[in-house]
């Protein structure tokens, strides 16, 4: 037998070996959640915007820096590359406020649940307690709970209002919490005071510690994000005086910038991914 054919009885084995670990015959379903636009709007408290309008919005604003640099600078490989610092911009600016309104949801859901465990002890049910830190809860939770009090009182159903309760919060602590609350409405649980302590008690030690491990690596973060705007900053600079970006209207030029946003934006997503804390996923919506 010559070399090709062992050489292929060789592949063909492999082959066969690495399809014998897949199933067949069954047919795999994933379950098809919202988009990764749509989470981020939900997260940020902008369910009323949605994806198509953030694309639209996105496009708007890359093709007016488009514009407005190629009209100032007459280079359209400088004002291509503000263009799509500026088509980013809207998605980075929803991220960020998602971020931050994250972070304010876990400072203050310990203080939420102490609310809610206050009530529960002082005899109200379940509905009314939750319907009270509307009036008496945190800043932040007031708007979502006071809708929630609308929902329950138009319906009367206490697990469509805790359904539509969860999309408003778009938050895994919520998610948590509003399940707690269904369980022990469906069941009767005797240890729903217990329960909250317990939860309000692990909230309270991670919010400690994100905001050690964040005060932390913060200067590191902001400086690797300074070193990435840094070069961009020279070059807006450089584009009010046409004589001095003129050199970038050339193959060599685009070269050069081509290559240099492919560096920051591979540069800083490893920032990000280095610098990330692991988040809490959404399990129970």
């Amino acid at each position: 037998m010559t070399g090709p054919a062992l050489g292929l009885l060789l592949g063909t084995g492999l082959f066969c070996v690495w399809w014998s670990c897949w199933p067949r015959g069954q047919a795999t379903r994933r379950s098809r959640g919202p988009s990764r636009l749509a989470a981020d709007l939900q997260q940020a408290g902008l369910g009323d915007f949605t994806p198509t309008a953030l694309v639209v919005t996105c496009f708007v604003c890359g093709v007016a820096a488009l514009l407005l640099v190629a009209a100032t600078t007459r280079v359209p490989s400088v004002a291509g590359c503000f263009g799509l610092m500026a088509a980013a911009a809207p998605v980075a600016a929803v991220r960020a406020r998602a971020r931050h309104r994250s972070t304010r949801l876990r400072e203050v859901w310990p203080d939420a649940i102490d609310h809610l465990t206050s009530a529960v002890r002082a005899g109200l049910s379940l509905p009314e307690a939750v319907t009270q830190l509307g009036v008496r809860g945190p800043q932040e939770l007031r708007p979502a709970l006071v809708a929630f009090a609308v929902d329950y009182r138009a319906t009367g159903r206490f697990g469509d209002a805790l359904d539509l309760l969860k999309i408003r919060l778009a938050d895994p602590v919520g998610d948590r919490v509003v399940e707690s609350l269904r369980l022990a409405r469906d069941v009767g649980g005797s240890d729903l005071g217990r329960l909250l302590r317990t939860l309000s008690g692990f909230l309270r030690d991670d919010a400690r510690l994100r905001s050690e491990l964040e005060s932390r690596q913060g200067w590191t973060v902001n400086a690797a994000r300074l070193a990435v705007a840094a070069p961009w900053c020279v070059l807006g600079l450089l584009a009010t005086r046409p004589e001095s970006v003129a050199a970038y209207d050339t193959p060599a030029g685009l070269l050069v910038l081509v290559f240099g946003a492919g560096l920051s934006a591979t540069s800083y997503a490893a920032m990000l991914r280095v610098a990330r804390l692991p988040d809490e996923a959404r399990v129970l919506r």
